[in-house]
């Protein structure tokens, strides 16, 4: 995982965005459960399941309104997360919830990168790079309302277009510790894909048009993605624009 700072400076260490998917009843247990292990900074989003019902049923859970949990963990915080989950919350059990972790590619500060992990320890080790990752997901998470600030600074380093979900962060009391300011608990996600080789030019956009400097009050992470559909049309416009600059 690399911290990308705004010199362009590179860190590296094992830290892992966890998602949790569960029915709305039981998103209350599973943020005692963070909060119990030092995982303050928490973002909360509703969704709406749309899988098959065979699908439901195979993973055991309902239709219905889900409860969405977004939280930055080390390895080591995974491995005794997961058995608090299974013994504690009994995730094992048909209807609890699924939980899963997707490895960091970047993180937009170091001081960003301290406020997701709070008291986690972490080692920094060599950079490791997955294969396939001609993409990657950038999440800019904001205060309530700046959308159009940061994608105007994710498009002019050329990025296309964006997802927004609104959710909830926990644990913004942290905001103050890390980063210097308060942070609203309104949030809005912006999810861009992107080339890889662009990842970088975009994240120091964001990070300093709409930024903890700005009113927009953006953090910014990538993930990779190792697999793709339907960004045949975003390829073309990109070799096309690319073809007319040069």
């Amino acid at each position: 995982m690399r911290a990308l700072y705004a010199d362009g400076r590179k860190r590296v260490s094992k830290v892992f965005c966890m998602v949790t998917i569960a029915g709305r009843s039981h998103g209350g247990r599973f943020l005692g459960l963070y909060k119990e292990e030092n995982l303050p900074v928490n973002l909360v989003s509703l969704g709406t399941g749309t899988a098959s019902s065979e699908m439901m049923d195979y993973f055991g859970l309902e239709t219905g309104e889900k409860i969405v949990l977004f939280s930055m963990v080390t390895l080591e915080s995974w491995k005794r997360l997961k058995r608090k989950m299974e013994h504690k919350l009994n995730i094992d059990i048909p209807g609890t919830g699924i939980s899963f972790i997707v490895p960091l590619s970047s993180v937009g500060g170091k001081k960003a990168l301290e406020f997701f992990l709070s008291q986690q320890e972490f080692e920094k080790e060599e950079e490791t790079q997955l294969k396939n990752t001609e993409y990657e997901l950038l999440i800019v998470i904001s205060d309530f309302g700046y959308t159009n600030l940061v994608m105007d600074a994710a498009r002019e380093a050329g990025a296309g277009g964006g997802t927004v979900v609104h959710a909830k962060g926990t644990g913004m009391e942290q905001a103050e510790k890390f980063l210097g300011v308060m942070l609203a608990a309104e949030k809005e996600m912006t999810f861009i894909v992107t080339r890889s080789g662009r990842k970088n030019e975009i994240m120091k956009a964001v990070m300093k048009k709409a930024g903890m400097d700005s009113k927009a009050k953006s953090i910014i992470f990538s993930l990779p993605v190792t697999e793709t559909a339907g960004l045949r049309i975003t390829e073309d416009w990109e070799d096309d624009t690319e073809t007319l600059d040069s």
